[in-house]
C-alpha cells in the first residue's frame, strides 16, 4: 500500500468525506502493519482539550503494550509508575481514570506529561504508528471551548513531529478526518502548523470501478438489465460516495425482485429517487448539510447554504463569475459590506472549502456543479429555495 510508503519516512494526513472508507483503510494499517511499525489508533472526535488528547494516548497505548508499560513504562516514569500501581485489573476506562487521580492537575501539566510520554515512547516503544481520527473535529472542539489552548497545542505537536526528524523518529502520526484540516486551520490563522504534513486524499472510485460494480452485483443476481444500465448508475451518482452506491444496486434487485423485468435507465431514475427519501440513506445525506453550521463561520456558512441551493437547481452547474456574482449578493442581503478585494478573497477561500469538503467540482474551464449527482438531487428537493 502507498500509504506504507510515505509513513515510513513521513507523517501523513488522510483526508476523505464521510462514508467513504477511510476508517475502513485505518483499520487495515492496524490490522496488517508494516515496516515494523505498532500501530496504536485512537479516535478524538469528542475530545476538547489537550490533555484528553494526551490521556487516550496513553490509554490505548497501555491497551495495546500492557506488558511493555508494566515493564519499561511504570518503571521509568513516577507518574505513570503510580497510575499503573492504582489498578490491578484494568477494565475499561480505568486506566485513564489512575492517570487523571495520578496528578489532580492533569489538564494544567498536558504538555509535561505529553513530553514525558512521548519521550518514553522513542525510548522504549520501538516503532509506533499513532493513528489519530477525526483529528480535525478535536481542534475545533478545542477551538470552541479553550481558544487560547490552540495555537500553543499545534505548535507543541508540531514540534514533536520535526524534532527528531522523521526518518529518525520511531514514532509516526497519521492524522485522519472528514472534514478539511487545511480548511480548518485556515480559518483560525494556524495553517501554518500543519505544513509538515503530507497530505494523502483517499482515491475516489472511478467511473470504470463504479460501472463494474454495478454489473458484477446485478449479473451475480442472475437480474437482466439493459447493456448502458451500470454507467447510467455512474453518471447519475457523480462521485461516488460507496454506502450509496451500495444502496442504489441494492433498491436495482429489489425494483426487479418484486417485478422482474429488464432493467433499464428509467429504473435507475426510480431508483435514485427511492433513495432520496428513504430514510436509512436521509439520515447519512442530513450530514452533508448539517456539518455546514458547525465547520463554516459567517460569512461562508450562509454563502454555502445560498450557493449549494443555486447550484442544486442548475442544469450542469454554473462558471465561476456567476458564483462570484451570488456570493457578492449575499454578502449585500446579510449586511455583510466588505471591500471587493476582501469579498474576492473570501469567496475564493469558500469555494476552496466546498471542493476541499467534496461539496462541489470543477466540471469544466472555471466551471462548478456538486460532485455527487445524489446529494445535488437530495439538496434540490429538501433546502433548494
Amino acid at each position: 500500500m502507498e500509504l506504507w510508503e510515505i509513513l515510513n519516512t513521513e507523517h501523513g494526513l488522510l483526508t476523505a468525506p464521510r462514508r467513504t472508507g477511510k476508517t475502513s483503510v485505518m483499520d487495515h494499517l492496524v490490522a496488517f502493519p508494516k515496516n515494523e511499525f505498532s500501530p496504536i489508533p485512537v479516535f478524538v472526535q469528542d475530545l476538547d482539550h489537550p490533555a484528553e488528547l494526551i490521556l487516550t494516548l496513553l490509554d490505548s497505548f497501555h491497551d495495546r503494550h500492557s506488558g511493555l508499560f508494566e515493564k519499561s513504562f511504570a518503571a521509568s516514569s513516577r507518574l505513570f509508575g503510580k497510575a499503573f500501581g492504582k489498578v490491578k485489573e484494568f477494565g475499561a476506562g480505568e486506566f485513564k481514570i489512575a492517570l487523571r487521580e495520578s496528578d489532580p492537575d492533569w489538564q494544567k501539566n498536558w504538555k509535561k506529561n505529553g513530553d514525558d510520554f512521548l519521550g518514553l515512547a522513542r525510548k522504549k516503544g520501538g516503532r509506533l504508528l499513532f493513528i489519530v481520527d477525526e483529528f480535525p473535529d478535536f481542534v475545533i472542539n478545542v477551538h470552541e471551548h479553550h481558544p487560547d489552548l490552540v495555537r500553543p497545542f499545534l505548535g507543541w505537536f508540531r514540534g514533536h513531529r520535526l524534532n527528531p526528524h522523521p526518518k529518525a523518529d520511531p514514532v509516526r502520526w497519521l492524522l485522519g478526518g472528514s472534514v478539511n484540516l487545511s480548511s480548518t486551520l485556515d480559518g483560525m490563522g494556524c495553517l501554518d502548523e500543519i505544513n509538515d504534513l503530507h497530505d494523502e486524499a483517499l482515491p475516489v472510485l472511478t467511473e470504470e470501478q463504479v460501472v463494474e460494480f454495478v454489473r458484477r452485483m446485478l449479473e451475480g443476481r442472475s437480474v437482466e438489465m439493459a447493456k448502458t444500465l451500470p454507467t447510467a448508475v455512474a453518471r447519475r451518482l457523480g462521485r461516488p460516495v460507496p454506502v450509496f452506491l451500495q444502496m442504489i444496486v441494492q433498491d436495482l434487485y429489489r425494483i426487479w425482485k418484486r417485478q422482474p423485468h429488464k432493467l433499464t435507465s428509467a429504473d435507475v431514475d426510480r431508483a435514485f429517487d427511492d433513495l432520496i427519501v428513504n430514510s436509512g440513506a436521509r439520515d447519512k445525506l442530513q450530514h452533508y448539510y448539517s456539518r455546514i453550521a458547525r465547520y463554516y463561520e459567517e460569512p461562508k456558512r450562509s454563502a454555502a447554504y445560498e450557493i449549494l441551493s443555486i447550484l442544486s437547481l442548475s442544469d450542469d452547474g454554473l462558471n465561476r463569475d456567476a458564483l462570484l456574482g451570488e456570493f457578492e449578493r449575499i454578502l449585500h442581503e446579510i449586511g455583510k459590506e466588505v471591500a471587493r478585494h476582501e469579498s474576492r478573497r473570501i469567496f475564493n477561500q469558500l469555494l476552496r472549502d466546498l471542493e476541499n469538503d467534496f461539496y462541489v467540482s470543477e466540471t469544466g474551464s472555471d466551471r462548478y456543479d456538486f460532485a455527487s449527482g445524489l446529494i445535488k438531487a437530495w439538496w434540490r428537493k429538501y433546502y433548494a429555495a
